[in-house]
């Protein structure tokens, strides 16, 4: 290995880095705020780069007709729930959040998708069909259950994406695809060739970071959030809305893997199952900091991504493994450092 191969082989590290890192920060949100350790992440990236991909052919993805159903679904809860505690005059506002609101995002895609409108405008459309799924899941799935403990809310989330995976066979079909890169430009820094495609990734997943820190910093909505993270009965306590924060949670990290589906499409042929191997990688980087820090988080997914680079040079047919294996020592650390509590009886 010489300095050019190394160049090389960081470059690739830091690009999949950036897309882990994204992945890393949602985990991480879903599971302060909720409790939820979020399985089917890896399932919006996929859906994320196959939305898109049907675009690009002119075709309808069959994500608006999972978004038509689940805002019926979402819709008929409301309903129930409104009349079963008396709050009738509630309803017509959230029916026209909870149905509404994704039937004409459903019905804006399937309008434009026969046109081919400009490549910007069908990573927005695919963002917006892909992200509106998250709160619609959160209300039909995890709302109900949100007093459970963490180990039926992961029983769930195991059962969400196997079902997300068939739904995404049904959908998208057995066959790869991938999306055009945002630029085929290339620049020489010394012997390395640096493609504007992985300069691209790198900045707006940096962009993306930066949002979220102004967004949590700046923002009521954003502190809110940091208060439910930080602690669920005070926020409530203080008049912040559980349901609120879950929704709005659900809908920052759906955003977040499908906009992670949309940097990964031109670099990888991306199947319908191709999301929940990229999710683990980002769930490693999670684990390094430990579900609760957004920046060793981040950190520990750029780590990942180097090590698999690097690893792929080195030993290519256990790079999986190595990446994985990983955990293992963090969670070793992490137990022994840990301070332990008696659980009551």
């Amino acid at each position: 290995m010489d300095l050019t191969i190394t160049a090389l082989l960081a470059q690739d590290g830091i690009t999949n880095g950036a897309i882990y890192a994204l992945l890393a920060l949602a985990l991480v949100l879903v599971f302060a705020v909720t409790r939820v350790i979020w399985i089917p992440s890896g399932e919006f990236v996929a859906y994320g780069t196959l939305t898109l991909a049907g675009l690009q052919l002119g075709k309808s993805p069959g994500t608006i007709g999972l978004l038509v159903g689940m805002a019926i679904v979402a819709g008929a809860i409301e309903a129930w729930s409104c009349l079963a505690h008396g709050q009738a005059r509630a309803l017509p506002r959230r029916l026209l959040l909870w149905t509404a609101a994704p039937l004409a995002i459903a019905g804006l895609v399937h309008w434009l998708a026969p046109l081919q409108p400009p490549f910007a405008v069908q990573i927005a459309l695919a963002l917006a069909a892909v992200t509106a799924l998250g709160p619609l899941l959160y209300r039909i799935v995890y709302q109900p259950l949100a007093e459970a403990s963490v180990l039926v809310l992961l029983i769930v989330s195991v059962a969400v994406h196997f079902a997300l995976t068939g739904l995404g066979l049904w959908f998208f079909g057995a066959e790869g695809s991938r999306t055009p890169p945002f630029s085929s430009e290339s620049f020489r820094v010394g012997e390395v060739i640096v493609s504007a495609q992985s300069i691209l990734v790198v900045l707006t997943s940096l962009l993306l970071i930066l949002a979220l820190y102004f967004f949590f910093g700046r923002t009521l909505y954003g502190k809110a959030l940091r208060a439910t993270a930080l602690n669920r009965v005070g926020a409530r306590l203080v008049g912040i809305s559980p349901n609120l924060a879950g929704a709005l949670t659900f809908s920052l990290a759906t955003l977040l893997c499908a906009f992670s589906g949309v940097l990964i499409g031109p670099i990888t042929t991306v199947y319908y199952d191709s999301g929940f191997l990229v999710s683990l990688k980002g769930f490693v980087g999670a684990i390094i900091g430990g579900l609760t820090s957004y920046p060793l988080a981040a950190v520990g997914a750029l780590l990942v991504g180097l090590l698999e680079s690097f690893s792929s040079f080195w030993a290519s047919a256990f790079k999986e493994v190595i990446v994985f294996t990983v955990i293992i020592p963090v969670l070793l650390w992490r137990s022994l450092t840990a301070h332990h509590h008696e659980e009551e009886e």
